[in-house]
């Protein structure tokens, strides 16, 4: 593994329960790279980035994250794992009891964050990097649906993670929406990040290029960026 390189595969299996989901997958991300993963719905997009964070095992190939194998990877050291990435979902998956500033709070004290001046602190700049600086007292059910998912990125960000894994993050978004969160990603990627994003949302290739590779016939296929 290089020094640039972050995430790679080597002739890994992707399973999920007891199906074959994806075979003699190659994979090699740099830091700060984007990389679409495509395909239709059950092609494998998901159950990949599980595999990378430590959700589903490493059966048989090499997975290394973040300077982690994950064939041996041991229960108690999981936890370290996902602070190095930060994970967004199609659906927000925000607590709807708690206001974004408590959403974003208790992650962070669910990852080992003591004091609240800097927790203060930390949760006032990724709110500001995701453009929600002043919103943090709202509740989810009073932001958009593209607000919402700039929640689920910020708290994405609290750990200054190495990694951004998006699955479907513009699934539940209008076009124009769905344009604002790719730019944030970008965004986010051009400060060292690398953010691998799992979509079915081709219309997005066109404004926002990047390597791609396809999820299809339980195969991980290389892409040309531009799909017309």
């Amino acid at each position: 593994m290089s020094l640039d390189v972050i995430i790679e595969l080597d002739k890994v299996s992707v399973i999920q329960g007891d199906t074959l989901v994806l075979s003699d997958v190659m994979m090699s991300i740099d830091k700060s790279e984007f990389v679409y993963i495509i395909g239709k719905t059950g092609s494998g997009k998901s159950s990949l980035l599980k595999l990378l964070y430590a959700e589903l095992p490493v059966i048989d190939g090499m997975v290394k994250v973040a300077g982690y194998d994950l064939k041996k990877i041991k229960s108690r050291d999981i936890p370290y794992l996902r602070r190095k990435l930060g994970i967004v979902f199609q659906d927000f998956q925000l607590l709807t009891d708690r206001s974004v500033n408590e959403n974003l709070l208790f992650v962070m004290k669910a990852t080992g964050w003591k004091d609240k001046r800097k927790m203060e602190n930390r949760l006032q700049d990724v709110l500001d990097k995701v453009g929600l600086g002043t919103k943090g007292f709202k509740m989810p059910f009073q932001l958009s649906q593209g607000e919402q998912q700039r929640v689920g990125i910020a708290r994405a960000l609290v750990n200054d993670p190495e990694i951004i894994l998006a699955d479907e993050p513009t699934g539940n978004l209008d076009p124009e929406t769905s344009k604002g969160i790719v730019q944030l990603l970008f965004n986010i990627c051009n400060t060292g990040r690398a953010i691998l994003m799992a979509t079915h949302d081709y219309s997005l290739f066109k404004d926002y290029k990047a390597r791609t590779l396809l999820c299809e016939n339980g195969k991980l296929l290389p892409l040309e960026s531009e799909i017309n």
